[in-house]
């Protein structure tokens, strides 16, 4: 569990990213009614702000300034709620609930469904090319991460293969579709947070690895409770990924539950030898897997003994 003032702190930061979100949906959403409200819904409904805490915290914990760090991992978090919504079309994984609340295209309709995500690709973007507070080589840089974790070597090719890779397709890789379509842009938030911060190459290369084991982990997670998750609890539709080629499948619940674990450890590992061991991003990465008693999930201990 995150100490007292670790959690106080990244209760903070959620509230900035809060407020700073629903700032930029005003900007990104325009005037036309219907359109203008499907973006503001989707960006403001709530979720767990993983991606702009993490580029928020690494920045901050790297020493770096945090006003624009917000921003970055607003942008992430931007392009997160986009590929929420496109994953939700009939034509992908046809979802009904998404954050508690129905999916957008079921709130507004399938057209403005892809018209709002594509308005939010395009405000991640514009956030980014005019980040106050850094320099124009920097922003270059955020783009180019941010843009990698869209295309077809992130959120793009591994929804493609997640939609194609059925559970008797051949050679299906629950790996490289985790990496792709979760990792990706988990990775690309930790890597803006480096960036703004002016990480050395030691640094960020340790913080692509935490990235790594995070997204893997974070997807196991996530088939676990699309498996035995309360949807009323968990805010989204559950057994989309039934019929999926993931790990859960193929190794069972038991399995599934080492390997998240694994990852875990190896996360937190890594961002020890980066931090040390009671850093705030430990703290943030034990949160994230909290809230659901069917799952066990080991958990550091806050004493930095040891992963346990």
């Amino acid at each position: 569990m995150p100490t007292p003032s670790h959690a106080d702190h990244l209760e903070e930061l959620r509230r900035k990213v809060d407020k700073r979100l629903a700032e930029l949906a005003v900007q990104v959403a325009g005037r036309d009614a219907g359109l203008s409200d499907a973006i503001a819904s989707a960006l403001t409904s709530g979720g767990k702000r993983l991606r702009p805490l993490l580029t928020a915290v690494v920045c901050e914990d790297l020493g770096g300034p945090l006003a624009p760090a917000i921003d970055a991992g607003c942008a992430a978090e931007m392009v997160h709620t986009a590929s929420l919504i496109l994953d939700d079309l009939p034509c992908m994984d046809d979802a009904q609930m998404r954050r508690g609340q129905p999916t957008t295209h079921r709130a507004f309709g399938e057209d403005t469904a892809i018209l709002a995500a594509i308005a939010l690709l395009a405000g991640a973007f514009s956030i980014l090319s005019t980040l106050r507070g850094t320099d124009a080589v920097t922003r270059n840089e955020l783009a180019r991460i941010l843009s990698g974790a869209v295309g077809t070597c992130g959120l793009v090719g591994g929804q493609f293969r997640d939609l194609r890779g059925g559970a008797g397709a051949e050679g299906a890789d629950p790996e490289a579709v985790n990496a792709l379509k979760t990792g990706a842009l988990i990775g690309a938030s930790v890597a803006m947070g480096a960036a703004i911060a002016r990480a050395d190459t030691m640094r960020k290369r340790a913080l692509a690895d935490f990235a790594e084991h995070l997204g893997q982990a974070f997807q196991l997670y996530d088939d676990l409770l699309d498996s035995s998750g309360d949807p009323l609890v968990i805010g989204k539709d559950i057994g989309k990924d039934a019929a999926k080629s993931t790990f859960l499948r193929q190794e069972g619940a038991t399995g599934t539950q080492v390997r998240l674990n694994h990852h875990l450890d190896a996360a937190h590992a890594t961002l020890e030898s980066v931090f040390g061991r009671d850093c705030r991003m430990s703290s943030a990465l034990d949160g994230v897997f909290q809230g659901q008693p069917a799952l066990i999930v080991r958990k550091r201990r806050v004493e930095g003994v040891s992963l346990s």
